[in-house]
């Protein structure tokens, strides 16, 4: 964890750009926990609207997750720059990552019902949200434990692995949630299992 005097310069350009916004906030109440519900909430509201699975709730769905998954990037920033970094911090912002995204895709799924999907959009949706947080989790673990940011994965341009989260948002507006959800089903397990074992001996050593 960076020192509170010294926090890091570089970094994606969302942890950047969080970065900034939040320090206004280093002396006041606002907490990192407060971030933390606050990604949460906007991370549930964008579930509902995505499980109706019309426009334009979808639409506004979409917005809601981008915002959401940006927030997710303040509460960190927060704890940092302010030294409020707590355990039970680490676990909410853990537990809320983990419930919106299995819930992001259950709800796409749950709204595709109608689709030429049918019945299977939602058991399509549980496999994506398990996969997706699975691997989240996984490179979390990855990283308190070993302190290897975004496990060693390669970033370009500023943007990490992670970032491909920010296209839902796009896709949904162009008319992709189909598509999204095919991919998620598919892409996801197979990324979960080639991150198990490209990281095995990682993993077994950090259990030790």
């Amino acid at each position: 964890m960076e020192k509170q005097d010294s926090p890091p310069r570089k970094g994606p350009w969302d942890q950047r750009i969080a970065r900034f916004l939040v320090r206004p906030l280093v002396r006041t109440r606002v907490t990192p926990n407060h971030l933390t519900t606050l990604r949460l909430l906007l991370g549930l509201g964008a579930c509902a609207l995505l499980a109706y699975g019309e426009v334009p709730l979808i639409h506004w769905g979409a917005g809601l997750f981008a915002l959401s998954n940006f927030v997710d990037h303040m509460d960190g920033e927060l704890a940092r720059l302010s030294g409020k970094t707590s355990r039970f911090g680490h676990l909410y912002d853990l537990f809320s990552d983990i419930a919106v995204h299995i819930l992001l895709f259950f709800s796409i799924g749950i709204g595709l019902m109608d689709s030429w999907l049918g019945e299977a959009a939602w058991l399509m949706g549980l496999v994506s949200g398990i996969s997706v947080a699975g691997l989240f989790t996984l490179f979390q673990y990855l990283e308190n434990r070993m302190g290897q940011k975004q496990a060693g994965l390669p970033r370009f341009a500023g943007f990490e692995t992670e970032d491909v989260m920010y296209l839902i948002g796009p896709a949904i507006w162009g008319g992709g949630l189909i598509p999204i959800l095919i991919a998620a089903t598919i892409g996801a397990p197979l990324f979960g299992l080639w991150a198990l074992v490209r990281y095995r001996r990682e993993i077994f050593q950090a259990a030790k």
